[in-house]
């Protein structure tokens, strides 16, 4: 009767492990699904066209030839740009610009994207936004008639793999540390680190620093290379967001490593892996390379300036 009723004990523990893991799985995929809706959007980043960095001087812009931006579509002169410390201003010609569906009638300090809402002007079928990175502001160009949208088949994976699901141990640094890391734009960003994430892999000890996106983030987001970089995934490397660590562990479930936007093009400005994220271990799970030429193979990064802890 004992013998009965720890068989049983374990036959419903074993089912009770197959239902979370089956659970688990289904996320994944629906998560998987998620992802390529939101870069089949006409807004995602298969539909970005350009990026324009502005500074003090006035930038016409328009789709006429004569002008410093030159756009795919839209009036042929629509307006200037041009910036400060405080941000991006538009100078709008009439009727050529519209926010929010009402054409722009006069100046105006574009939201940028440091902000909780920031601007989204249309010029004919583009969206433009003012972006800020560093000490820099640009005009981020989005074209729902992109030919990358249109030309997009989709992105082979690695089949789910519970193995790939992954519980680190958590380090957390007593203060989050500042990092400088390299962008694909050729540029440098500060960044905050809140510790470290540590686990075994084929019997290699692997490290992971996340990035702290914001004060009140809800995710952690891992920027990293590995083994399959360059080869069988995208050279630039791959991000990863885990939920935050919870009793001194993080799960890091890398069937969800996916290509960061500047995989897809040359316009996006991905933080690029740091030095101690550069893995030697093949991660053989999440999104692979995607088709077509690497939109920076050509771009030579200089490294970072050092950055106080």
């Amino acid at each position: 009767m004992r013998m009965v009723t720890i068989l049983t004990i374990l036959m419903l523990g074993g089912s009770a492990g197959a239902a979370e893991t089956a659970a688990w799985q289904k996320a994944d995929a629906q998560w998987r699904e998620a992802r390529l809706a939101r870069l089949r959007s006409p807004e995602g980043w298969l539909s970005l066209v350009g990026l324009h960095w502005i500074d003090a001087a006035p930038r016409r812009f328009g789709s006429a030839p004569d002008n410093e931006i030159v756009l795919p579509d839209g009036p042929a002169h629509a307006g200037s740009f041009h910036a400060s410390v405080r941000g991006i201003t538009v100078q709008p010609e009439p009727g050529a610009v519209l926010l929010a569906g009402k054409p722009l009638a006069g100046p105006r300090l574009l939201r940028g994207d440091d902000q909780a809402e920031p601007d989204v002007l249309q010029v004919g079928r583009l969206r433009l936004t003012a972006i800020k990175r560093g000490i820099k502001w640009g005009i981020r160009a989005k074209d729902p008639a992109s030919a990358v949208l249109r030309d997009f088949k989709g992105i082979e994976s690695w089949p789910i793999e519970a193995s790939w699901r992954i519980e680190a141990a958590w380090d957390p640094y007593p203060e989050p540390r500042q990092r400088m890391i390299a962008t694909a734009q050729g540029t440098h960003e500060s960044v905050q680190v809140p510790g470290l994430a540590r686990f075994t892999l084929g019997g290699v000890p692997v490290t992971l620093e996340p990035i702290l996106e914001e004060p009140d983030a809800t995710e952690l987001l891992f920027v990293f290379k590995d083994a399959t970089s360059g080869r069988q995934t995208y050279g630039g490397g791959r991000f990863l967001y885990a939920d935050l660590p919870r009793d001194g562990k993080i799960v890091l479930d890398f069937n969800r490593a996916y290509n960061p936007p500047c995989a897809f093009t040359p316009y996006a400005t991905c933080p690029l892996p740091p030095p101690g994220n550069r893995l030697q271990v093949a991660i053989e799970a999440g999104e692979k390379k995607y088709g077509g030429a690497d939109p920076h193979a050509a771009r030579e990064l200089t490294p970072p300036p050092a950055a106080g802890r």
